[in-house]
Order: C-alpha cells, then sequence, then structure tokens
C-alpha cells in the first residue's frame, strides 16, 4: 500500500432515534485498508466513493480539505461519519 494516503473513518454523530445495529459508536474511529471488515457494509457502500475520490487526489467541495462527512442510509440510525485522508510526512 506504499504510496497511498491513509484513510480514517469516525463516527462522529448520530441524528437517528435507534442506536446502530452493527453496534458503532460515536468515537468509534477505522483505518479503511486495516480494519474495513469492522465496518458496517451499508456504510462502505455510501463512503467508498468518497474514499477513492480523497485517496486519489480529490477533493469534494462544501467539505473541508481531504475530508468528507457523509450519513449512514440506515434512516433510524442516521449515524453521521467522517472520512479523513491521512497525509503521512514524507
Amino acid at each position: 500500500m506504499a504510496g497511498r494516503p491513509k484513510i480514517r473513518i469516525t463516527l462522529i454523530d448520530r441524528k437517528g432515534p435507534r442506536g446502530c445495529h452493527r453496534g458503532h459508536r460515536i468515537g468509534d474511529s477505522y483505518d479503511f485498508d486495516t480494519e474495513r471488515g469492522k465496518i458496517c457494509p451499508m456504510r462502505m457502500h455510501v463512503a467508498f466513493p468518497y474514499i477513492d475520490i480523497l485517496r486519489y487526489g480529490g477533493q469534494i467541495p462544501g467539505n473541508a480539505e481531504n475530508t468528507r462527512v457523509f450519513a449512514c442510509p440506515d434512516v433510524d440510525t442516521l449515524n453521521v461519519w467522517k472520512i479523513e485522508k491521512i497525509e503521512e510526512d514524507k
């Protein structure tokens, strides 16, 4: 994975009336490359296009540089996640 920046995905808020069916809690954070098996598949379905954009040099309008905030597609949960591209010092 040399040469590709790291991606961190963190649960930052919850808007829905129910907790996550996968047990994710605010503050949970995952490394995309090494911990993606722990990440809810519904969240990954939404996150993956944003991860690709950030990892390969793009930016997403309306978000801070190298980040994207998005919501879980489960309307009863509506977890809010933040994707961050982590630039390592060379």
